[in-house]
Order: structure tokens, then sequence, then C-alpha cells
């Protein structure tokens, strides 16, 4: 079954889109989280056991510090302290764990990391408590993230006048930094959080009476025990819950005892054992549930992996067909559905199926689909292998060559090499995310490749209107190939004009982005110096931001009112000005008339008068666009549709920037306008360059505008821009729109510039397939990287937002792949 290249991308980038919301369902575990809503507080403090009475004491512990002030080190590793170098490394802090009143321990950093327990200064009485700690350690060579012993091993050390001076160095006790947190709560006279999976360290406690530390014990072990109750379905059979019930029962006996005066041995001795008790109970129920919080749905997992595997590889297959002159791919579907391996791979896969989800330990979110649901996703994963192994021995040569027969013209496609140049850098930058410092500062991989294409594409304007000028020029030499060169006629004075705006594209371009880089300093390690943007929003500096706001939306409107009508004109210069009227109203910045220190509005109206112009552009284009697409095949109307459309969405964006953003969204429409004027156009790039072009531009404007790989960046503000309270669905558009402009604004471009080349609808065919295809590599390489490394320290701050943004891309690639599909005509219809 023959399809066209866009119709076959859409289908595939959609499904994947499926595979990767089932990943995620496996990859993000269910949370460990307590039934109550209402925060902690001391009147929820269980009542003290006591055996045989009716009116059981609710004293809530009495604390053991006045305060705390705690130290936490970056990368602190515990021999810094503890080991043959620690006299060296920290003097003192080594002198006050060997002859300080201190406790001394190694704390292991789990995934997720506690790096600060959130807990607050309570007075009183009472010494005070420093903490030093750290929360990792490094390696050897100074990385941190991994697993090993001198990466997750921290010291703790807990300083107070409360705790015995020690004589020595003593081997410190183990801990895990998540009991830091009921440590310290219950130390200040503080109810433990009610998702707290820690337990209480109880050498700090040493000190206290027996009395009050069974009463600590009790506390903590009625949270965990809570905790676990609303977390395991099947609670009464975890060890840890029937030990604390019988430690719980002991320390009853023991107070019963104690209140009726007896002082001998044995209640000393039966308290000890009821402390014991407490503690392995403490250990087993807070084991359980930290288990709990790095237990990934494995089954979800590799289903969603393979999932989308298959269709990556289906998809390379196709290449050569996909990008080849008829711009079709021959999918066989019923061929393979109707052959007997995919009857016995569906038999295979259901069985697995089965005999996974009726285990006695599963628990996937798989298994809690419908049989029919799952039957259907057998089948077709069944049918995607069978296609996939079809296509991949048409692909191969499997029989012997016969003199004298030529290969088919999809056969001789090759990768020209500006193809491989530019699928090497996106390659590249998807194998250097498997460290957590090139996901934090991706950013710098993003600039580092537009520059190498700004200087890839300086030499190649050189070599077109130089080397080639002067009889030198050979297409076998040139570094960034065109598909049709012809030979150079004497240049007249418009033409020498041209070659020196084209010569000076890259060169701008460069400066360009590199102006624009400044504007928001992003990643983590220069997050917090400040950039021109700061400078901007500074109340000093109110006229100057202003005046770069008008200059800006001045700017933007001469740069995309070329194509539109001039209804559209009109409404989009009036929307622009409402655009600067809503950053005057709430303050941003100013109007020649308005009073210092009054607002006109809260926005709202002005905020909505530009929605109104961006609906009237957007339903403008969209009847154009219809009419060219049903009622007459004029592709002056079509193209005319497409960049009013645009225009729309340009206005929108530059609602929802800030004003301080405004002219990176004027830089993306001027590099857009000189690369496709001189460019792309006069060096005769192919829809394939010209779309892994546009790609890479589209992830450097993502970081532009002040994004990261961090979900903090994310500017939820613009969800309310036009709205008096908060409406989900609005919000969510418009954040997301928001966040994706620099990706969105030139996919679209990308769009309205291949529907206007000669043979558009193999050209616009070519792009929606290559775009697909440079979603779906970094997308299923990702989820390769993040099942790896699962048990990694930073898995959740550092891995996992990026696996959201990947996850959010690749669904807004799969809307755009599907605008493609709908813009591409049968061959001929739109010439």
């Amino acid at each position: 079954m023959k399809v066209r290249s866009s119709v076959f991308a859409s289908f595939i980038i959609l499904f994947e889109v499926i595979g990767v919301a089932l990943f995620l369902r496996g990859f993000f575990p269910a949370p460990v989280k307590s039934s109550f809503s209402s925060k902690s507080k001391l009147s929820d403090v269980p009542a003290e056991p006591l055996t045989g009475s009716s009116h059981n004491s609710s004293r809530p512990p009495q604390p053991l510090f006045k305060r705390v002030v705690i130290m936490l080190v970056d990368a602190l590793r515990e021999d810094f302290v503890f080991g043959p170098n620690g006299r060296k490394n920290m003097p003192y802090t080594r002198h006050l764990v060997e002859r300080g009143s201190t406790q001394s321990f190694v704390a292991k950093a789990r995934p997720p990391t506690v790096t600060m327990p959130r807990i607050k200064e309570a007075e009183g009485a009472l010494p005070y408590l420093l903490v030093l700690c750290g929360d990792h350690g490094m390696s050897e060579t100074g990385s941190h993230g991994g697993s090993s012993e001198p990466e997750v091993n921290t010291p703790l050390v807990l300083i107070s006048p409360a705790f015995k001076r020690k004589v020595g160095l003593e081997k410190p006790a183990v801990v895990e930094q998540v009991d830091l947190t009921p440590t310290l709560a219950l130390g200040l006279g503080l109810p433990i959080s009610q998702n707290s999976v820690g337990r209480v360290i109880a050498g700090v406690l040493e000190e206290a009476s027996l009395r009050d530390q069974l009463r600590f014990l009790h506390v903590n072990g009625h949270q965990l025990s809570c905790l676990l109750k609303d977390s395991t379905p099947e609670y009464e059979k975890e060890a840890g819950f029937e030990q604390f019930r019988v430690a719980e029962k002991s320390h009853g006996n023991w107070m019963k005892l104690y209140l009726e005066g007896n002082t001998s041995e044995v209640l000393t001795n039966m308290g000890k054992k009821v402390l014991k008790q407490y503690l392995d109970a403490l250990a087993a129920m807070s084991s359980a549930l930290s288990k709990q919080l790095g237990k990934y749905d494995m089954y979800s997992m590799i289903a969603g992996m393979v999932f989308v595997f298959q269709l990556l590889v289906i998809l390379l297959l196709a290449m050569p067909e996909a990008l080849s002159g008829a711009g079709e791919v021959d999918v066989p579907v019923l061929s393979s559905l109707l052959s007997l391996p995919f009857y016995l791979l569906c038999l295979l896969l259901a069985s697995v199926h089965v005999l996974v989800c009726t285990s006695a330990e599963s628990s996937c979110y798989f298994c809690s689909l419908s049989w029919g649901l799952v039957f259907a996703a057998v089948a077709f994963s069944s049918a995607m292998f069978c296609i996939l192994v079809s296509m991949a021995t048409r692909r191969l040569p499997l029989g012997p060559k016969i003199p004298g027969k030529s290969p088919s013209r999809a056969s001789e496609w090759a990768l020209s090499e500006l193809d491989v140049l530019l699928l090497a850098g996106t390659v590249s930058h998807t194998l250097s995310l498997a460290a957590s410092s090139f996901v934090e500062e991706e950013h710098q991989t993003w600039y580092f490749l537009l520059s190498t294409l700004c200087l890839a594409v300086f030499q190649d304007v050189c070599r077109k209107y130089f080397r080639e000028r002067g009889g030198c020029g050979d297409e076998d030499e040139r570094f960034l190939p065109t598909k049709d060169a012809h030979p150079p006629a004497a240049p007249q004075a418009e033409e020498r004009s041209e070659r020196w705006l084209a010569l000076a594209t890259p060169p701008f371009t460069l400066a360009c982005c590199r102006i624009l880089r400044s504007l928001n300093q992003t990643g983590v390690q220069w997050a917090h110096l400040p950039d021109m943007g700061h400078w901007l929003n500074s109340s000093e500096h109110k006229t100057v931001l202003s005046l770069l706001a008008a200059f800006s939306l001045i700017l933007i409107y001469f740069l995309i009112q070329r194509r539109c009508s001039w209804v559209s004109k009109i409404a989009l210069a009036l929307g622009l000005l409402g655009v600067y009227s809503y950053r005057a109203a709430v303050g941003n910045v100013l109007f020649p008339w308005q009073h210092a220190g009054r607002n006109m509005s809260k926005g709202t109206v002005e905020a909505r008068f530009v929605y109104v112009f961006v609906l009237g552009i957007l339903f403008t284009g969209t009847k154009d666009l219809l009419r060219s697409q049903i009622i007459t095949a004029d592709a002056r109307l079509k193209s005319r549709g497409l960049w009013e459309i645009y225009s729309g969405l340009v206005l929108l964006v530059s609602l929802l920037f800030r004003a301080h953003n405004l002219p990176v969204l004027c830089g993306c429409l001027l590099i857009q306008t000189l690369m496709a004027q001189f460019i792309w156009k006069k060096l005769h790039y192919d829809a394939a360059q010209t779309t892994i072009m546009h790609y890479w531009f589209g992830q450097a404007f993502f970081y532009f505008q002040g994004n990261s790989n961090n979900i903090g960046t994310v500017d939820i503000s613009v969800g309310f821009i036009g709205l008096e309270s908060y409406v989900e669905a609005p919000a969510i558009f418009l954040t997301a729109l928001s966040t994706y402009a620099g990706p969105l604004l030139w996919a679209c471009h990308l769009v309205c510039y291949l529907s206007s080349e000669r043979d558009s609808a193999v050209a616009v065919g070519h792009g929606c397939y290559c775009l697909a295809l440079l979603r779906s590599v970094p997308a299923a390489a990702y989820i390769v990287l993040v099942t790896a490394l699962r048990y990694h320290l930073f898995i959740w701050s550092v891995f996992s937002p990026k696996l959201l943004y990947e996850s959010m891309h690749t669904l807004l690639t799969a809307g755009v792949c599907l605008f493609f599909s709908a813009m591409e005509q049968s061959r001929g219809s739109g010439k």
C-alpha cells in the first residue's frame, strides 16, 4: 500500500506519542502519599500506649533542641570528614567529631535525593543543634550522580551540647538521608511530615529518658504505619506493620508497670527490648516505603519502549522512499497481516501478557487495561514488527547480484554531505544527554551547533558567489551541496547586491543569535548571574525597555505583513498596538501620556482586545486556505492563507512573551526572512536540508526565550493573560504555546516556506518526514537513557523533567506533522 510521505510520517509519530505515553505511565511510580489532606499537627500525635486503661496519655514528645542550623555542603564525601585525610581537609570538624559533643553518621543518598528537609526554628529553653551534611558525594574524578560508594555516602555530623563528649573517633553508623527529616522534626517538638518515609535516628535520642525514647519511636512508627496503610493494598502482610503492632502492645505493658512506680531492673530490660522491637519495625516499614519510591512498572515501560523503537526503525527503513522524487512510501500492510508470522507473534505476545498479568507480583498499568484493548495493542505491535521485517528484507541485498541489473531509484538515494553534517550534529547532541550536566546545560550544545551551521552556510555562500564566478567552482567540492546548480552568467548590478546580502546573512545571523543569548541566562551553572533581561526589567530602565518593545513590535509588523491581505494588515497593526497597551497596563512599559505610578487597567481588556484580532486573522487565513484546498486549486491563495495563519500565531506569541523577550521574537522573524530570501532559495537547498536547519533554529530559540530542562523555568503566568480567574483549558494551551513558541514558529514557517516551492507537494512531504524523524530519534534514545539511569541520584531533578519536555515536544510535533499532511496535495495541484 503506497502512502504519501507526510501521511506516513504523521501516523508513525502519532503512534509514537501513544508509546511514549505508555512508557511515562510505567516510568513515574505511584506516589507514596498519605490520605490525610491537611497538614500535620501536634494534635494528630497518637496517644501513648497503656495496657488496661481507656484514658491513655496523648502528651506530645518533649523537644530536645531549641533551634537547628543546617549547613549543607555540595558534594561532601564522607571520607572528607571521617577518612584518613579528615584532619587535613576539615580540621575543626574532625576535632569536634573526635573530642566534641557530637553524633556522627554516614548518610546514604538515595533517589530521589533529599537535599534540604523542609523544617522550620521553635523557641524554648533548650540547647542548639548544628547539622553538617552533604547532598551527595563524588567520585575520584569529581563526577556525581552515580551509584558508587563515594558518590552516595555523605557525612552527617550533629553538633550540640546535649550530646556527650567523644573520646577518639568511632566508626560512624550508616543511616539514610531521609532519616534526617523525622529526627529533626521530633527533636524540635514538631509533627513528622505525613509523607515522610524516614525513621528517627536512635543515636540522637540516647540522652533522653527511656520513656521519651519509646514515645519518639512510637510516634514515628504510627506515622509510618498510617502511610503504609494508605499506600499498600495488603499492608497487613508487611513484616514491619506486624512488628509495630507487637512493639506497641509491649510498649503498653511497659507503660503500665512504669506508671505503677516499678523501678526494678526488669523494667529497664523490658524497655530496652521494646526499644529494639520499635527500631526493627521502623527499619522494615521505612524500607518497604522507600522501595515504592523507586518502584517502576517495568512491563509498561518495556512495552512502550519496544513500541517506540519499532516505529523508529520503520521510519528509518522508509527513508529512501520517503525522500525520493515520488515522495511515497510502499508499506506492506496487507501482506504482513496475512502472513503466518503475524499470527504466531500475536499468540506469543498474548501468552506473555497473560503470564505477566496473572503473576502474584504484577501491579502494572498495562495489566489493568481491558483485554480487548490489550489484544488490539498486541495485534498492532505484531503487525508493526512484520512490516518492519518485510521492509528490511526489501532493503537488504539477500540474493546474489544479477549482472547488468540496475537498482531501483529508491535504492540509489543517499545522504548528501549536508545531510550527514546536520544529522551527525543532531545524533551527537542526543548521545550527549547521557550526562546530567549536558541535560542541565543543553542550550550550550544547540548554541554551538547553530554557530557551526552559520559558518558552514557562510562557506557555501562564498563558494557559490566567488569560486564559481572565478571558474574554480566544482559541484563535487561544495561543502553544502545544492540540488541544481546552473552555469553562472555575467553578474548584473542587482545580482551583485544580492550576492553581498547573501554573504552578509550568515554573519548577521551569528551576531543576532549571540545578542539573543545574552537576554536570558538559562541552565543551572550561570542562571544566578544577571543578564540583559534583568537589566531591562529593573525600574530605572523602564524607558529603555519601552523603546525596545515599541521598536520590536514595529519591526515585527513590517516583517510579517507583506504576504497578508489588507484586512489582516489592519488587524495585525491594531493587535500589535494592543500588545503594547497590555504591557503598559500591567506596568511593564510606559505610554507617553501615562501618568507615573498609575496603570490604566489590569490588562484584561487589552489582552482580550488582542485575542479578537488574533481570531480574526486566523479566521481569514483559514478561510483562504480552505478555499484553495476545496473550491479552487489556487497556489497563491493557499500561500496567503498559510502566511496569515502564521501571522496570527506571531501576534498571539507577541502577547504572551514578556516585554524583554520581544527582541527574541523579532530576531526569529528577521532570521527567517533573510535565510528564506538569500540562503535557502538562492542556494537551492532541498526540503530535507531546509527542514533540519529549521529544526536546529527552533531548538536554539527554545533556549533563547529563557527556557531550560528545568520545570521551574516554565512561565505559568501566561496562562492568566486575558482571564480574570484560572480556567484550565485556555491556561494549559497558552502556557504550552508560550513555552514552545520557538520550535513551533520555526515549524510553521517551514510549512509556509515549503508550500511556496515549485513542487510543493513533494517538498512538504519531505519536510514532514524529516521533522518526524528528527523528533523520533532523540525521543526514542532518551527513553532508553532514562530507563538505564532510573536509579540515578538525579533521576527526578534532572532526567525526569527532560523526559517530560521531550514527550511534550513530540506531541506538538505530531500536531505539526498532521498540519503538514493536510497541506500536501497531489502532484500538480499546487502548481
